[in-house]
C-alpha cells in the first residue's frame, strides 16, 4: 500500500481548468437568498412548507439524517454523512439515530441531552463533526430551507411573530404548532422601529454556520477558576449601555454566548463534564424548559439540541457524586466504543494516512501491515478474562465477521456471540497510538518500504519507551504482539507465498491435477494404470490421492463422494466441449495448492540458507516474488521479507 500525492512545486503553473472548476464549484454552492416582510412570507413562503417551516431543532437533524440516508436490504438506515470516516460503530451510530427519532416525534427525550460516552480517539468529535457539516449543507438545500427574523441575534423563527390569539386557527388552517416567544432583542425592534405593526418585521433566509456562529454552537472548557456563565448566555456590554443608557436595553447586552449561537440548530459542548456545575444545570434547564434566564431579562427562549461528549474516566468520577443524580436522569448516554472488527479498524488508519504529513505518501506499506497493527489493537481492547490465546484469537475473528476458516460470513455481518463482555472496547489501544508508532517507524526506517515485521518491531520499541504504560500493561501488550505476529500474521503471509508459489509453478500443478484425475478415474472404475516410465501396470496410487484430500480435511468416510462429484464436473466439461483446469473446482484447486506447497518447502528453505540456490531455482523465486508484486500488494523489500520470514517459519517446523 502506497499513498501518492502530486503536490505542485512553489511557482508552478495551475493545472489547466482549475479556475474553470473553482467558478464551477462556487455558482453551485452560491448560499440560497430571499427577505422581505413578515407578510410576504405568510403570503408566498409558508403556504408552500408549512410543517418544514415549524420544525423544531430535533425534528430538523432527524430529517437532515434522513436527507443523507439510504436504507439497507434490512429497512435500516446507512448514513452516508459518516460512511468515509467513521468505520466499525455502527450500532453506537444506529442508537445516535434512534435518539433524534424519538426526539422528533415528539417525545420527552427531546428534553435531554445527548451525552456521547467513549474512551480517546474512539470517534465522539468525528462524529459531531460531521453533524455539524452535515446541518451546514442540508440548510443550503430547498428541503433544508431555514427562515428567520433578520437581525435577531439567536435567529428565531418568523412564527414566533404570531400572536398567541392567533396560534389555534394557524393549527387549525396549516396543520402546524407554534411554539416560543420573542426573544427581547426582536421584542424591542417591534416595539421601537414597526410601531408593534408584526407584519412590517423583516424575515430572512438563513444558512447555518459554525464559523458565522449561526446555528451551530461550540464550547469547550478552560481554566475552571476564570470560566464565567457569560460564555453561555452572554453579560452587559458597558461600551453599548453608554450609548443606550439602560443596561436593561437589549441592545447592550452581548449575545456573544455559545447558547445564542446555537440557537435553531445544535450545541456542542467538549468534555462536559469539566464545566463548572452552575453550567450543567444551565444547560439542564435549557434542555428541559428550552429557555434561559439572564439578569434584567425574562426568559428566553431557545430551541437548540445539546450534544456532548466526555471520556470514561471523567464520566467514572461523576458517577461518585450522589449529588449528581439528578442531572444523569436529564441526560441520554450513548456509549462510543472502539471497533472490535479489526477491518473496520485498518479503514481508520488508512483514512489517518492519507490525512496525515507527506512522509507517508512516499513509503510502501505491504499489505499486511495495516491489517496486524489493528489486530494487535483489538486484543487489546478485549475482556481481560481466564481465557487461553486461543480464546482470544477466536474472539478477534467472531468480531470480524470470520468462521473457522477465516473466511468472512455470506451475510457480512458479526455473529451472534460477539460483544460478550460490556465493557470491551472501552479500554485498550487507541488508533493514535497505532499512527503514533506507524510515524516512528517511517521515520526510523532506512527505506522507503515498510514490511509488516519492520511494523512491528517499531511497536514493540513504541510500548516499551511510553512512560505512560505502566510495566504490567506493558508485558501483556508485547504477548499480544507476539500472538498477532504468530495466529494472523503468519497465516497471512504463508498464504501469499503459498499462492503466488502456486501461480509461478502453475505447470506443475496442472500436472499434479491431471494426475490425481487420472487416479481417480482408474480407482472409481476399479481398473489398472499403466505406468508411462515402466509400461507396467500397477493398482492407482491411493496414498496419494488421501495425501492431496487430506489437505483440504476430506475424511476417509467422504472421500468417495468426493471423488464422485470431481469425475461428475470433469465429465459435464468435457461435454461442453471445456476443459477442466484448476479453476473448475475450487476445493480440489486448494487441495493441489497446499500440496505443492509441501513439495517445494525445500525451496523456499533455499531462500533464508547460506548456501546459494541454483540459477533454476533463484529464477523461479524472483518470479514468485515477482507475482507478490504484480498481483498481492509488495514491493521488492516487502516481498523479499516475506519470502526469507516463511523460510525461516519452515526451516522451525
Amino acid at each position: 500500500m502506497s499513498i501518492d500525492r502530486d503536490d505542485t512545486e512553489p511557482g508552478a503553473t495551475p493545472p489547466p481548468g482549475l479556475l474553470d472548476s473553482l467558478q464551477h464549484y462556487a455558482r453551485q454552492h452560491q448560499p440560497p437568498r430571499w427577505s422581505g416582510p413578515f407578510s410576504r412570507f405568510v403570503n408566498d413562503i409558508l403556504p408552500a412548507a408549512p410543517q418544514a417551516l415549524a420544525r423544531n431543532s430535533h425534528q430538523y437533524i432527524w430529517d437532515m439524517l434522513r436527507w443523507s440516508s439510504e436504507e439497507d436490504l434490512q429497512g435500516r438506515l446507512r448514513c452516508r454523512l459518516f460512511a468515509e470516516d467513521l468505520f466499525g460503530i455502527d450500532t453506537a451510530i444506529e442508537r445516535i439515530c434512534d435518539y433524534f427519532k424519538a426526539a422528533a416525534s415528539g417525545s420527552q427525550v427531546g428534553r435531554r441531552l445527548l451525552l456521547l460516552l467513549g474512551p480517546p480517539s474512539g470517534g465522539k468529535s468525528t462524529l459531531v463533526i460531521l453533524l455539524k457539516r452535515g446541518l451546514e449543507q442540508y440548510s443550503q438545500t430547498e428541503a433544508g430551507a431555514l427562515y428567520a427574523i433578520a437581525g435577531c441575534p439567536v435567529h428565531e423563527s418568523p412564527l414566533h411573530l404570531v400572536p398567541q390569539a392567533m396560534r389555534a386557527g394557524l393549527r387549525a388552517s396549516l396543520g402546524i404548532e407554534v411554539v416560543g416567544e420573542l426573544c427581547p432583542h426582536c421584542r424591542a425592534q417591534l416595539e421601537q422601529r414597526q410601531g408593534g405593526d408584526f407584519l412590517r418585521m423583516p424575515v430572512e433566509r438563513i444558512v447555518l454556520s459554525e464559523a458565522a456562529r449561526r446555528g451551530i454552537g461550540t464550547y469547550a472548557p478552560h481554566d475552571p477558576s476564570t470560566a464565567d456563565l457569560a460564555d453561555l448566555v452572554g453579560s452587559v456590554d458597558l461600551a453599548k449601555v453608554a450609548e443606550f443608557g439602560d443596561e436593561g436595553d437589549p441592545r447592550a447586552w452581548s449575545w456573544s454566548g455559545a447558547v445564542y449561537a446555537a440557537s435553531r440548530g445544535m450545541l456542542e459542548m467538549i468534555e462536559i463534564l469539566k464545566v463548572k456545575r452552575e453550567f450543567l444545570y444551565l444547560l439542564l434547564t435549557l434542555t428541559q424548559e428550552q429557555n434561559v434566564k439572564v439578569a434584567r431579562f425574562p426568559l428566553i427562549y431557545l430551541d437548540e439540541t445539546i450534544l456532548a461528549h466526555t471520556n470514561l474516566a471523567e464520566f467514572r468520577k461523576f458517577l461518585q457524586e450522589s449529588e449528581n443524580e439528578a442531572l444523569l436522569d436529564r441526560m441520554v448516554i450513548v456509549q462510543l466504543p472502539y471497533t472490535l472488527d479489526y477491518r473496520e479498524e485498518a479503514r481508520i488508519y488508512r483514512k489517518l494516512i492519507v490525512s496525515a504529513a507527506p512522509a507517508f505518501s512516499t513509503v510502501h506499506l505491504d499489505p499486511h501491515v495495516l491489517d496486524a497493527a489493528a489486530v494487535f489493537a483489538i486484543l487489546s481492547r478485549l475482556h481481560e478474562g481466564d481465557g487461553d490465546d486461543g480464546e482470544l484469537v477466536g474472539k478477534v475473528r467472531r468480531h470480524a465477521g470470520e468462521d473457522g476458516e477465516g473466511l468472512r460470513q455470506a451475510d457480512g455481518s458479526p455473529p451472534q456471540g460477539a460483544g460478550d463482555a460490556p465493557d470491551e472496547g472501552l479500554t485498550g489501544v487507541s488508533p493514535r497510538f497505532v499512527i503514533n508508532a506507524l510515524s516512528y517507524a517511517i521515520i526510523q526506517s532506512q527505506r522507503r518500504s515498510l514490511s509488516t515485521m519492520d511494523f512491528l518491531l517499531a511497536l514493540k520499541k513504541s510500548i516499551e519507551n511510553d512512560a505512560r504504560i505502566d510495566a504490567r500493561r506493558k508485558r501483556k501488550w508485547i504477548d499480544l504482539l507476539i500472538l498477532t505476529r504468530k495466529e494472523f500474521y503468519n497465516r497471512w503471509v504463508r498464504q501469499d507465498v503459498h499462492q503466488a508459489l502456486f501461480v509461478s509453478f502453475e505447470q506443475e500443478a496442472n500436472a499434479l491435477l491431471g494426475k490425481y484425475l487420472d487416479e481417480v478415474e482408474a480407482m472409481l472404475d476399479n481398473r489398472q494404470i499403466r505406468d508411462p516410465i515402466t509400461n507396467e501396470e500397477r493398482r492407482p496410487d491411493e496414498r496419494f490421492l488421501r495425501t492431496v484430500e487430506e489437505k483440504i480435511h476430506i475424511s476417509d468416510a467422504g472421500k468417495q463422494s468426493f471423488r464422485q462429484e470431481v469425475v461428475r464436473k470433469a465429465m459435464s466439461a468435457y461435454k461442453r466441449g471445456e476443459r477442466f483446469g484448476l479453476a473448475s473446482h475450487l476445493p480440489l484447486r486448494e487441495a493441489v495448492q497446499h500440496y505443492l506447497f509441501e513439495q517445494r518447502r525445500d525451496v523456499l528453505r533455499l531462500v533464508g540458507s547460506p548456501s546459494r540456490p541454483d540459477a533454476d531455482t533463484g529464477e523461479r523465486m524472483s518470479a514468485v516474488a515477482q507475482r507478490m508484486m504484480d498481483d498481492y500488494g509488495y514491493d521488492s523489500h516487502s516481498a523479499r521479507d516475506a519470502l526469507n520470514y516463511v523460510s525461516t517459519l519452515l526451516a522451525q517446523e
